[in-house]
Order: C-alpha cells, then structure tokens, then sequence
C-alpha cells in the first residue's frame, strides 16, 4: 500500500472520548506481547509511530490512528498482561466491550496470535465477543520468523483448532521479514468493500476501497 500520510490522532477508553467516526475503522487486538505494536507500524509504514515496549500491558488505552486521512486504525489494549494491578486487568473487558458494542464505523477487528502459543481463555472470550456483536475477523499469526519454516503449517493448524477457525482464515506474519504484509492487506481490502455495502449511508472515502492513489487499498504494502 502506498502511504502518504500516517498520523496519530487520540487515546481513549470510553465513546464520549473518542475521535469523530469520520473514516472506516479496523481495529487490533490481541494478548500483550504478541506484537501487535510492530505489526501497526508496518503497516502504517512508520518505524515508531505506535509504541512498542518489552513490558507486556503497556497499551492500557484505545489508541486511534489516520491513514492517508480515509482510514482509521485502532490499537485495542493488550490482554492477559500478569504485571499489572488487578483493576487494571478488569478495566479491560467493558472498554473493549464497550468499543465492539458503540463503534459505528467498525469494518473489521485484526485478532492476532502468537505462532509460539495456543489461544488462551481471554483469546477465545473475544472471539466469542466478536461474533455476538457481529464484528468481521482477521485472524494473523504473528512471530512467523520465531520457528523454523517447517513448523508453520502444524502451528497455524494447531491455533485454528483451538480457536475454532479454518486454517485458511489465518494469515502468517512476520513484522521482521514483512511476511504476510502483502495478505493482511488484501483481507483488509475485502473487509472495507463489504462494510461499505453494509453501511451505504454512512460517510466513506471512495478512494480507501476503490484502491486509487494516492492512498488506495492495496496494491502491495
């Protein structure tokens, strides 16, 4: 994807703080450590636009980010965090829930796994969360370049199993390699077009689906 523009715009834990839902949104998610932070900016194709920190739990807030100004990309808090106080851990569930629930211009959530871990309870509870409230999934297996090539397709087989998806939903990634940057793209793209078609009558900017430049949807990122 060609990036002209990649900015941060807020943070936030409840809708009366959140940016104006002016642009499509797809959000990310996933259990602390799994590198979702590194996976944003490859795909905002900025080295340290969005934090990345060795302390699992870090990211407590919603963190809302503009694409080429037509799409927005949304860093949900990590989950599963052990090194931070209880209240914080419980904080979790009904912002995000909360999120899921309110946001009107929610195109798809991002689930990543890490291809070293089976899904936990927390994973499989917002799996559960994302198909009550209808949300579309992106299922990326993250670290790819943690185990060796001819570990991938019993790893991913392993987390579909256990996540209860087809093998073929999940995309093997790499923020290292850039591996599966090209895919995530792709499914991101059919993500936009079919909320699009669901929601005609809310505001889009053609150009993040139709993939015209500058600012397409994509080509390659």
């Amino acid at each position: 994807m060609h990036v002209t523009a990649a900015r941060f715009v807020k943070s936030a834990t409840r809708p009366a703080h959140y940016p104006a839902a002016d642009f499509p949104e797809i959000a990310f998610a996933g259990r602390s450590n799994v590198g979702k932070s590194s996976l944003l900016n490859v795909l905002l194709q900025r080295r340290n636009l969005v934090r990345t920190s060795s302390t699992p739990g870090r990211t407590q807030l919603i963190n809302f980010f503009i694409l080429n100004e037509a799409l927005s990309l949304v860093d949900l808090p990590g989950y599963g965090f052990a090194k931070v106080p209880l209240a914080v851990k419980n904080q979790w569930g009904p912002m995000v829930q909360t999120y899921l629930q309110s946001r009107p211009t929610l195109a798809a959530l991002v689930l990543l796994f890490d291809i070293r871990r089976e899904p936990r309870p927390d994973d499989l509870q917002l799996l559960d969360w994302l198909e009550q409230y209808q949300v579309p999934t992106i299922a990326v297996i993250t670290k790819a370049d943690k185990v060796g090539r001819s570990q991938w397709i019993a790893r991913r087989k392993a987390i579909a199993e256990a996540a209860g998806l087809p093998v073929d939903a999940f995309t093997l990634f790499s923020a290292q390699t850039r591996q599966g940057c090209d895919e995530l793209w792709e499914r991101m793209q059919v993500a936009l077009e079919q909320w699009q078609q669901r929601a005609v009558n809310l505001p889009i900017n053609e150009t993040i689906v139709a993939g015209n430049e500058p600012g397409g949807m994509p080509d390659g990122a």
